[in-house]
């Protein structure tokens, strides 16, 4: 690998434009892969992206654009996917070319449907990727901060703390600033299970709860995630980092949460399938629910998870959110 690392970043949405732009703060080359021509073709031609943060302008001179994953991973050393988590599989399938000595890092927050799996332990299991080159991007850090340029703060996770320093170096700029973790594990479940938790939020906001009960609601949210990744991948870590309670807190709270706003509409009184079609963006905390529920199902010493229950019990087997966070109350403390 050359001293100048190339990097691609893969996907088309918020999040992916966002890691672009701070990207572009520090290359004079960065590759982008999203499957949609069209797309591409409005990029090269009016400079934005015409689905997602349209207000963030590039130089188009840096970006090499394709809609071809297998050119992409060619061209890079370092791939950042931002590929929605229930898209992944079907994207990664078409990869034909040789990632021995690529660098996988994962921007997303959820779990592979296909395979149950987060998507770093996916790529070690069925990419064979080594554990050392793969690594995780967290916040807390919502794109359209970014896309204004407020003041960020990224976590870059790797068991290879070199690596991990790179993608730090070349995310960081004057309104992100990044540390770096060995907790790879911890830090994804974290933030995948922060998704599930700000659907609830999201539920509590459209049954009429106010900020006191939320207040309750994430205090309760941060213990649960401590006890579950404790039980997942038991390591020494400080759940109050930003990595973990920051990224939870934003998630929960912020105008910009897909996740929450997917909730307040259930707990409004939309179906899970009408409340999906009225967004334009995936919530993952959807696909997360099911399968970090019965990922703690699965184990024979369960973590206790009366918030993770709740979620699915509403988005899986169609119980009334009224009635199941009338039981829920009862169970936070």
């Amino acid at each position: 690998m050359s001293n100048k690392p190339k990097f691609a970043v893969f996907g088309g949405g918020s999040w992916a434009t966002a890691i672009v732009k701070m990207l572009c703060e520090n290359l004079d080359e960065i590759g982008w892969y999203m499957r949609n021509q069209t797309a591409l073709d409005y990029i090269k031609k009016e400079k934005h992206n015409p689905n997602y943060l349209t207000s963030v302008e590039f130089d188009t001179s840096k970006l090499k654009l394709s809609n071809d994953i297998n050119e992409l991973a060619d061209y890079a050393d370092y791939l950042i996917f931002v590929i929605p988590s229930a898209f992944l599989y079907k994207e990664l399938e078409k990869l034909t070319v040789s990632l021995e000595n690529k660098i996988l890092f994962s921007a997303i927050k959820g779990i592979v449907p296909e395979s149950s799996l987060i998507v770093g332990e996916h790529f070690c299991t069925h990419l064979t990727i080594p554990f050392k080159n793969i690594g995780v991007i967290t916040g807390p850090c919502h794109a359209e901060e970014v896309a204004l340029e407020r003041l960020s703060y990224l976590t870059i996770a790797c068991a290879d703390d070199e690596k991990a320093q790179v993608v730090a170096d070349h995310l960081s700029c004057d309104y992100i600033k990044c540390k770096t973790s060995e907790d790879i594990i911890g830090t994804e479940y974290a933030a995948m299970l922060k998704n599930i938790y700000a659907i609830a939020a999201g539920i509590a906001h459209g049954l009429g709860y106010g900020d006191n009960f939320q207040s309750v609601l994430m205090s309760n949210a941060i213990r649960e995630m401590k006890k579950y990744v404790k039980n997942i991948y038991k390591m020494k870590r400080d759940i109050n980092d930003s990595a973990y309670l920051g990224d939870l807190l934003v998630t929960g709270y912020s105008v910009f949460s897909r996740n929450r706003m997917f909730g307040n509409m259930i707990g409004k009184g939309y179906t899970v399938k009408s409340a999906q079609m009225e967004m334009s963006m995936i919530a993952e905390g959807y696909y997360a629910t099911k399968s970090a529920y019965l990922l703690n199902q699965e184990k024979d010493n369960k973590a206790k998870t009366p918030i993770i229950d709740a979620v699915y019990s509403i988005l899986y087997e169609n119980n009334n959110a009224k009635k199941v966070f009338n039981e829920l109350t009862d169970k936070l403390d």
